[in-house]
């Protein structure tokens, strides 16, 4: 029984330690088709977790390149509903704008300037949700600011 209870805490404990985050290309969800992962605060380039292939370091509202989280490797800033260009939160540095489901260029919410729609675990070109429109598809949580750094035309 003991070694039943200790099987069992292993397998929870490594499965949390594991949770991975996935977002695929298109409509798929094969292992081929992979664009990034995501695992703890850090987002990889395809299936890997390997330290030479993260892409993003997620630190607070702060979105930086590769492994670093020093200030000059800052990508972006998230502020409520908007997120900026590297370290600023001026008005004119805004690049996108989150709103009911739909990530807008720059501080607009106009129908014209929509860029992306998510739309359950999908991620759709403009304001479409149309099969043939849909960019990725996210396996795990899904947060609309991370859709933006990872599929925004930036």
């Amino acid at each position: 029984m003991k070694k039943l209870l200790f099987l069992a805490t292993m397998l929870l404990l490594f499965g949390a330690v594991n949770a991975q985050d996935k977002v695929y290309s298109g409509n798929s969800t094969n292992y081929s088709d992979c664009l990034y992962t995501i695992s703890g605060d850090k987002i990889y380039k395809g299936n890997s977790t390997n330290y030479s292939d993260c892409k993003f370091t997620l630190d607070g509202n702060k979105v930086y390149s590769g492994n670093s989280t020093n200030y000059s490797d800052c990508l972006f800033t998230i502020s409520g509903d908007k997120m900026y260009k590297g370290n600023s939160t001026n008005y004119s540095d805004c690049l996108y704008t989150i709103s009911n489901g739909k990530i807008y260029k720059a501080n607009s919410t106009n129908y014209s300037d929509c860029l992306l729609t998510i739309d359950g675990k999908k991620v759709y070109q403009g304001n479409s949700t149309n099969y043939s429109d849909c960019l990725a598809t996210f396996v795990g949580i899904l947060k609309y600011s991370i859709v933006a750094v990872l599929i925004g035309p930036y």
